[in-house]
Order: structure tokens, then C-alpha cells, then sequence
């Protein structure tokens, strides 16, 4: 019989040969290793936001294109406290980001394709990917194609092998509400992804408003660590947070800022698992914005850790500034 040190050990041995063997299994693609180690670095050690420009607004179905004097703007408003991005967009003029980036020194970027089904917007994505492949760490094909009904999980677990076979070297991903990967439906399209991208949003849970800060975050770690037991690749909580308006509906900065305080403390980023601040600037032309709920959300006008003019609120004031690189 093993004594109990020896058991215990033996025990630690096993499961980390398990973590292993499950890492192995999660390789979808070699070509991608060297990209997805840089969203692993920069998971641990970079600090993401999810980016769309101040220029950009779309208002009744028409799109006024961001421009690349307002994205360098933007950018070099976040770059002391951010070196790592998400976009939603590929065209539009956010075709800038990626150079504009590399320039001002971020560490990495994940390019979301709005339609992955559009050729112009999936070539340009690519394209981008192409020319800046030390500062692109994958590409997301779209955000919240199954919950808004534009897509469904077949045909984006198609998609993912079919853009895999194009482009082998880019880790590929789409973004979702949480409870999207929690149904049995979606294991095909789990097991299809390089990384996760979730959105884990406590305000939109019936008990938020009575809640502390704490159990908000508590929420979000919970939500991770259940995702973590169905999928063994990376994990980056792509949008989570609180906006900071309308004051009506109990929102403020003072409660943005209290609970990433909290998140920091229960969410310490690593290799395998992190946070992304969302979002980056306000955008008051998303209150009438479509989403995949019907009707005005005023509340999705106020998501900015900066305001719509570049100012910081106070979730800023404990971020300490990061170093800046250049990438070639």
C-alpha cells in the first residue's frame, strides 16, 4: 500500500501528464504554434481591450468609415495602458489598425472579421494577418453570429475548417455569449477552435443589480472555470465589464471601476486564461445600434473605459502604464 505522500504525488504526477495529453489534443493546426504561443505570452503578461474606432458609427444600416487620423488618435490614447487589442471589423477603415499598431508598439492584435462569410472583409482580415504576422495572434470569425441568428453552429464549424485549410498558420476562433458553449450543440465547433473567445456579461443576469462587485466578478471566474472543463485550448474573456451609463438604470464609473477592481483580484491572467477590458472608447450611436436583443439598449452607448472624446474614466487611474515595443 502507498503511503499517503506517495499517493498524493502520484496524483499530481497524473494530472499533470492529463493537462498535457489534453494540450496536445488541442492542437488543431502546427502551423499555428507560433502564433498561438504569442497569444499565450501575451494572455500572461499583455493587458487587451476590445477596440472599435471613434470614427467609426453605423446609423441606420450606413456605415461612416473610420479614419486612419482618428484610429493613430485612439490608439496612441491606449497604448500607455493597453498592448493588446480585439477589433470587431476587418474593413470600414479599420484596415489601418494593424499598421498603425505595429507602429505605436502593441504587443498583439485579434482581428474580428464582422462577416466571415463577406470575401472582401475575409480577404482583407488575411491580408492583414499576412503582412503583420509577428503583431497578429489570430483572427475571430465573427462576434455573435449564433446568438444574433446570422449564423448557426454547423455552418460556423464549417467555416473554421474551411478558413483552417486556407490559412494554417493563423489561430482562428469566433465569439459568443457563454451559454452558446455550454449547450451539447456547440462541441463540434469547440473542438474545431484554436482559442475561445467568450462573452461573459454579468450585467445582462437578472440578479446584477442587487449584487456586490464581488459576485459579479466571482461570475465571471465561475463561468471560465465550467468553459475550462469543455474546452482545453486558451481562453480570453473577450467582453465582460459594466457601462457606466445611464445612471437611471444603477450604472456608473464609480461601479465600472469596483468591479474590474475585482476582477483583477479573482482573474489573475496566465498562459491558459484572461480577461479582455470592454471596451475601449464609448460609442453613443450604439444605443439604437442593432444587437440580439430586439429594441434601444441605452446602456450599450456607455461600455468606453475612455469617453466617445477620448477622455479616461476612473476604471484608468490603477492601470500602470506597459512598455512599448515596435514590431518591424
Amino acid at each position: 500500500m502507498r503511503s499517503p505522500l506517495l499517493l498524493m504525488l502520484a496524483l499530481i504526477l497524473a494530472a499533470g501528464g492529463s493537462r498535457a495529453d489534453a494540450q496536445a489534443q488541442c492542437a488543431r493546426s502546427p502551423a499555428a504554434a507560433p502564433a498561438l504561443e504569442r497569444l499565450r505570452t501575451a494572455l500572461a503578461h499583455g493587458r487587451f481591450i476590445a477596440y472599435q474606432p471613434t470614427s467609426l458609427s453605423v446609423v441606420d444600416g450606413r456605415v461612416t468609415e473610420a479614419t486612419a487620423a482618428g484610429i493613430r488618435a485612439d490608439l496612441a490614447v491606449l497604448r500607455p495602458h493597453f498592448d493588446s487589442l480585439i477589433t470587431y471589423d476587418a474593413i470600414h477603415g479599420v484596415q489601418e489598425v494593424a499598421p498603425l499598431a505595429a507602429a505605436l508598439g502593441f504587443r498583439a492584435l485579434i482581428i474580428g472579421i464582422w462577416n466571415p462569410f463577406d470575401p472582401h472583409e475575409f480577404d482583407a482580415a488575411l491580408g492583414a494577418a499576412q503582412r503583420f504576422p509577428q503583431l497578429v495572434v489570430g483572427v475571430s470569425l465573427g462576434n455573435e453570429m449564433i446568438f444574433s441568428h446570422r449564423s448557426d453552429l454547423e455552418q460556423l464549424t464549417a467555416l473554421v475548417q474551411r478558413v483552417r485549410r486556407q490559412a494554417p498558420q493563423l489561430p482562428l476562433s469566433t465569439s459568443e455569449p457563454f451559454h452558446i458553449y455550454q449547450s451539447a450543440a456547440a462541441v463540434p465547433l469547440l473542438a474545431s477552435l484554436d482559442f475561445l473567445l467568450v462573452n461573459v456579461h454579468p450585467v445582462f443576469q437578472p440578479w446584477f443589480k442587487g449584487a456586490t462587485d464581488q459576485t459579479a466578478a466571482q461570475f465571471v471566474v465561475n463561468v471560465a472555470g465550467e468553459l475550462a472543463g469543455r474546452y482545453c485550448g486558451p481562453l480570453l474573456v473577450k467582453e465582460t465589464g459594466v457601462p457606466t451609463g445611464p445612471p437611471g438604470e444603477g450604472f456608473s464609473s464609480t461601479r465600472q471601476a469596483s468591479f474590474y477592481e475585482q476582477l483583477r483580484r479573482v482573474l489573475p491572467p496566465d498562459r491558459q486564461r484572461a480577461f479582455a477590458y470592454f471596451a475601449a472608447f464609448d460609442a453613443p450611436w450604439r444605443a439604437q445600434d442593432a444587437t440580439g436583443v430586439p429594441g434601444p439598449h441605452p446602456s450599450e452607448a456607455y461600455w468606453g473605459l475612455f469617453d466617445s472624446q477620448r477622455r479616461p474614466k476612473p476604471a484608468i487611474d490603477p492601470l500602470p502604464p506597459l512598455e512599448q515595443d515596435r514590431h518591424p
